[in-house]
Formats: structure tokens, sequence, C-alpha cells
């Protein structure tokens, strides 16, 4: 049985109106991170050991940066230390994904950077892994990583062997351990749920509510006259890197930049 004409209009005129929607939630959620993260301080790359909370001696900064370079001549993978001074009043994920952005950490060919950051005076923790290494350094074995190595080190006050056994379990998965390490972390049993994720979807479901009723009340005035392209200002680049209209790598100085990696959210996070 053939479907009457208006029924076929009706139907063309609800996938139009589900694109346009989709496309301006995703276009108004990309000018919220660009203007989210203009708004953060980062910190200036200016090594592979960024300790800007001032928590690590000489010594222990030496000895990892030895390490980390010694790993990007094995691998090509670059693994960076960050600790902060602050997270701005965000949460250390989105701190850690748009960090990862700035500074381009990992290879543009291959996106295997990943970020040790450490925010003391929040006692948050978060392994921030590329693109290309998310099938390696899984948010698995990172979370394990970071429950097992680096978090009950922290809670004694051990900061430089907290983060020192973390990049060396970091650097076992990432030079020839990765199968081993999904295996422990398989067998590790699942947590109970946090409280705190379960109010921060609650949140997410209402921020993107408001966002619906705002789009709905906006789709009259504004059909027909948004094209692509049609918000200017900052955005996102191919790959989900970020971008202000410049190219090339982020280099604080110090010999040592990055390769033009880029991030999309993948790792864990962890407190103490």
């Amino acid at each position: 049985m053939s479907v009457p004409q208006t029924v076929r209009e009706q139907l063309r005129g609800h996938r139009s109106f589900a694109g346009l929607l989709a496309g301006g939630l995703g276009a108004w959620l990309t000018l919220v991170l660009a203007l989210s993260a203009l708004a953060l301080d980062f910190p200036a790359l200016s090594g592979r050991v960024v300790d800007d909370a001032g928590i690590l001696d000489a010594a222990t900064r030496s000895a990892l940066t030895q390490k980390l370079a010694d790993l990007e001549a094995k691998t090509s993978d670059q693994l960076v230390v960050v600790t902060l001074k602050s997270l701005q009043g965000t949460s250390i994920e989105d701190f850690g994904v748009q960090l990862g952005r700035r500074w381009k950490i990992g290879q543009q060919d291959k996106n295997n950077g990943v970020v040790l950051i450490v925010a003391p005076n929040e006692r948050k923790v978060r392994i921030e892994i590329g693109y290309g290494l998310e099938g390696t350094l899984t948010d698995a074995v990172s979370r394990l990583i970071i429950e097992n190595a680096i978090v009950p080190r922290f809670r004694a006050g051990d900061f430089a062997g907290g983060i020192t056994r973390g990049v060396d379990d970091i650097i076992s998965v990432l030079t020839g351990d990765a199968e081993e390490w999904k295996a422990r972390a398989a067998r590790r049993p699942e947590q109970v749920t946090r409280w705190d994720s379960i109010l921060s979807l609650i949140l997410l479901f209402v921020v993107f509510g408001v966002v619906f009723l705002i789009l709905i009340g906006s789709i009259p005035r504004d059909r027909g006259r948004r094209g692509r392209g049609g918000w200017g200002g900052p955005y996102y680049g191919p790959g989900g890197g970020w971008s202000s209209g410049s190219s090339g790598g982020f280099s604080g100085g110090g010999g040592f930049s990055g390769g033009g990696g880029s991030f999309g959210g993948g790792g864990s996070s962890g407190s103490w």
C-alpha cells in the first residue's frame, strides 16, 4: 500500500526538523566548550613534567623526565605529567581534555598522547588519553592504575611516589603489557555507583532539556538563516582538536612541545 502524499510530507518535515535540531544542538555545545576553554588559564608546556603545584622535588622531576623521554624514543608515545594549582572551578575531566588539546600531546598522525594530571588542592587525579591510545590504555586499565598505584600513595601524602608509580604502570601498558593489564582490569570487581556520578548525570539531562527548549523556541525565527559555518568565533577543528584560526603545535619552551595530537575525553579519574 502506497503512503499518502500528506504523510510523506509530514515525515520529511519531521526528518528536517530533527536534522535542524541535532545540528543546532551540536553547534551550541561546540560553542559552549570553546568558550569554556577560553576561560581556563592553562600552565605553559615547559617540559615533560610541569609541576605547577610545586609538589615534586628536583630529583623526582629529573627522574620522571628521563623516563618520559625514553618512552617517546622507544614508542613515539608522548606522556606528560602535570600538577595543577587549581582546576579553576571546572571538573578535572573537562580541564584534562582541554589541556590535552591545547598542548597537542602526541603525534599528529597517531594521536598517541597521555597526560597524567594531579590537582592536589581538589584532591583529584586523572589519566587523559589521546584518541590513538584509547584501545591500548583503556578507561578500565587507567582506573586500575589510579586506584591501585596512585591514590593509596596520595592518601599517605606521598605525591612523588604515587606519580612515579603511576608513570611506571602507564609505561608498562604502552610498551607491551597491554593485554595483561586489560585482563587484570577485567577481573576487577565493579564499584558501587557513586552519588556524585548520578547527580552529574541528572544535571546533564537538565542542561540538555533547557537547550532543547531554547532551540524549540528559536526555530521559527532562525529557520533557513543559519548555514554551515554560521556560528562565528572559536571552533573545534578536524579530529576534535582545538582551533582558533592558527595551526602548529603548542610549545612552552624547554626544548619540548606536543606533536599535534588530539583528545576526545578518554581516560579515567580518581580522588583521595
